[in-house]
């Protein structure tokens, strides 16, 4: 069992999750790149939308996590 309080477990979940939007906001510029070109891959953006996804559901849960303590 962890000795961390309350405000230290809130702060390290928001750092997390700080961490998560930095990754899905890179994956939106991914996105824009490759729907700025000519021919753009559509499993490639299948794929972005994906992790786009997962990187929400991981938001949510560490919301909950949040919502918990």
């Amino acid at each position: 069992m962890t000795t961390l309080d309350k405000e230290d477990k809130v702060a390290i979940i928001n750092q997390h999750k700080r961490n998560i939007e930095y990754s899905k906001y890179n994956l939106e510029v991914s996105l824009i790149t490759e729907n700025a070109v000519l021919n753009p891959d559509e499993t490639n953006i299948d794929s972005i939308n994906e992790k786009i996804a997962d990187l929400d559901r991981k938001l949510s849960v560490l919301d909950a996590e949040i919502a918990s303590l």
